[in-house]
């Protein structure tokens, strides 16, 4: 591929790939079917620096990256989205900090989540307040040092699990998008619920929480910016945060391709390899277009998130919306070329094609992207 990588960058990737192959990929199937947190991976992402990749050295990560980043979720996902993850949630959680953080609140908040003795996580949605972001309804009410947060978020992955949570609530209610200010929340201190967590068609490894906030109280020193600047800090993290997205979904595409590939060489019928059929042919030469055109743009939006560039918010939801996209089809496409056997869950991509579809709808649905492209093509 065109893409220059560093030494660093390829080394970081080849190490995150065995580890897949040899520990991730045999859990993906169980991971799915029970529906539980592979705490197991966690730890093995830890231990490993995988959860450090989202932090620059000085905050105690391995890189810092949205690159790196991407390349680490892709090669996750090709075995196992829910386990993917838990690296791409470690980078959202952890936006917030190192884009609007002081430097006090980078050195404190951030090394305990790059050793992975903590993983982040996100709470932006609430019930009425989904693509609305705006709308939402959490308050926090500052008294002398600090804080105290009412409301409840849901849809949040990794909320149940999270040791360190960036909230977002109104700080002036009748401000609108103005009145938003961010809170890191660190669970010891300043302790959520969640008392629910979603039954759902895909990512089922991945824990989704409705989250509720009781008088949670959250130290001043803990409120990322100034107040109010809340909305503005949500909108830089999602601009970083999509491309990771493209990469998962880019990373499912793969998945499921190369175990359909490798099925059609095998699987006779009217006494040849159904691979020598042109109608199979052709299908496979589609899907592997595709997928190199989701790649180059997936990974030209995270070398722009790592460039500042000023084009990053149209070029972050194009890859977003053009790499999920991409792997709805794609998958869809994987399971037909299996047949029947494609329809059942002894074979991996019927898993692949229903994890595929969260990519279109979370961190800004498609329809959403197609909004913020356009306004970008018009201003």
């Amino acid at each position: 591929m065109d893409f220059e990588f560093s030494e660093e960058q390829v080394a970081i990737r080849d190490t995150i790939r065995e580890l897949v192959q040899d520990r991730v990929a045999p859990r993906a199937a169980e991971i799915d079917e029970k529906a539980e947190y592979p705490k197991d991976i966690e730890k093995l992402f830890a231990e490993n620096g995988i959860l450090g990749i989202p932090f620059p050295e000085q905050y105690g990560g391995i890189s810092g990256s949205s690159v790196t980043i991407c390349m680490g979720i892709e090669e996750i996902a090709k075995a196992c989205a829910s386990s993917s993850l838990i690296l791409a949630v470690q980078a959202l959680g952890s936006y917030p900090i190192l884009v609007a953080g002081s430097e006090e609140q980078k050195k404190r908040l951030c090394p305990p989540l790059a050793a992975g003795e903590k993983v982040a996580a996100y709470a932006l949605s609430e019930t009425g307040s989904g693509s609305d972001a705006a709308a939402m309804k959490t308050v926090a009410k500052r008294y002398g040092d600090e804080y105290v947060l009412n409301g409840s978020k849901q849809f949040i992955t990794g909320g149940s699990v999270a040791g360190t949570l960036v909230v977002f609530a109104q700080t002036d209610p009748g401000a609108d998008h103005r009145g938003i200010s961010a809170f890191v929340l660190e669970r010891e201190t300043s302790p959520w619920k969640a008392p629910k967590l979603e039954r759902k068609l895909g990512i089922r490894g991945s824990p989704t929480a409705e989250l509720l906030f009781e008088d949670v109280k959250v130290p001043a020193a803990n409120r990322l910016g100034e107040e109010g600047a809340g909305f503005k800090i949500a909108l830089a993290v999602l601009d970083r945060s999509r491309p990771g997205i493209g990469a998962q979904a880019l990373g499912i595409a793969e998945g499921a391709f190369d175990y359909a590939l490798n099925y059609v060489k095998e699987r006779h019928q009217f006494g040849q390899p159904i691979a020598s059929f042109q109608g199979i042919q052709f299908m496979l030469a589609d899907i592997a277009t595709q997928i190199e055109a989701a790649r180059h743009l997936v990974f030209r939006a995270a070398t722009k998130v790592d460039s500042k560039a000023s084009d990053l918010t149209k070029i972050a939801a194009m890859a977003k919306l053009f790499a999920s996209d991409m792997a709805m089809k794609v998958t869809t496409d994987c399971v037909q070329l299996l047949g029947g056997y494609g329809y059942i869950s002894d074979y991996p991509v019927e898993r692949m094609m229903r994890d595929a579809k969260i990519t279109q709808i979370y961190e800004g649905t498609n329809q959403i992207q197609r909004v913020v492209i356009a306004r970008s093509l018009l201003r």
